[in-house]
């Protein structure tokens, strides 16, 4: 049965100023299970909303915020002209894990104040660059996610002292890990650290290779680069994943 759904564009208050952000959830059957939707770098645009509504037609109330918010409300990248692109990476490498926390903690604030909202249960996903922040906000608030996946991650084993791996001992709850088998952002190497981090932590986790798939898989619109059938397997493990720790009993 196709759900009714509502949507709306609106700003969620944080420390640093308005995050103007896309939520998306059924009309009836609330309150409904949050999924925080942390996007990738090329910003937050249609492609990302699209994702948002399939997550919220299988029962989910979803955030996507626009995590560029501090520099500029509207960012997409629509050409990968080296012009567009070092524009991109400015905007990417002005976000860190640290802001992410205050957005994320933002976010909290605002679904605890949301009827429609049942902010007992939380999980978030990650991608690109946003694999560190799902781990960022599993660190920070234990007590609040039940469940991180972070999707073809960028920058998940750094030599800084925020390295996301350096964090596993900190995460709580069931993580997600899908990995391009071609990804110059997560090569096989640091992949190896990142599991031996995990798996020394005693994190609850799954780590997985997507043969054939490079990084940016998941997106319809990145072509040459999406792959259906990986997409499709990405979207099974996350309705997997949130169903058995956000609704389950």
């Amino acid at each position: 049965m196709l759900r009714q759904m509502i949507e709306q564009h609106l700003d969620i208050p944080t420390a640093d100023g308005a995050m103007n952000s896309f939520v998306v959830h059924p009309e009836e059957g609330g309150p409904h299970p949050v999924v925080l939707f942390y996007m990738d770098a090329p910003g937050k645009r249609e492609e990302l909303h699209d994702m948002a509504r399939r997550l919220a037609s299988v029962g989910y109330y979803v955030v996507l915020p626009n995590l560029y918010y501090r520099r500029t409300r509207e960012f997409e990248l629509m050409e990968r002209t080296p012009e567009a692109m070092k524009a991109m990476f400015e905007l990417m490498d002005s976000v860190s894990n640290a802001m992410t926390v205050r957005d994320t903690r933002a976010m909290l604030a605002f679904v605890d104040s949301q009827p429609a909202a049942d902010a007992s249960r939380i999980g978030a996903v990650g991608y690109c660059m946003s694999g560190p922040f799902v781990f960022a906000a599993a660190a920070e608030f234990p007590e609040r996610l039940r469940a991180i996946a972070s999707i073809h991650g960028a920058r998940m084993v750094t030599d800084r002292d925020d390295s996301p791996h350096l964090m596993a001992p900190r995460i709580r709850c069931e993580t997600y890990v899908a990995c391009a088998e071609t990804d110059i952002w997560a090569p096989p190497e640091k992949v190896a650290t990142l599991q031996a981090a995990l798996q020394a932590a005693g994190t609850p986790h799954r780590l997985e290779w997507y043969p054939g798939a490079h990084h940016g898989f998941v997106f319809p619109r990145r072509a040459g680069i999406y792959h259906q059938p990986s997409a499709e397997r990405h979207w099974e493990r996350l309705f997997n994943l949130f169903a058995r720790t956000l609704t389950a009993a």
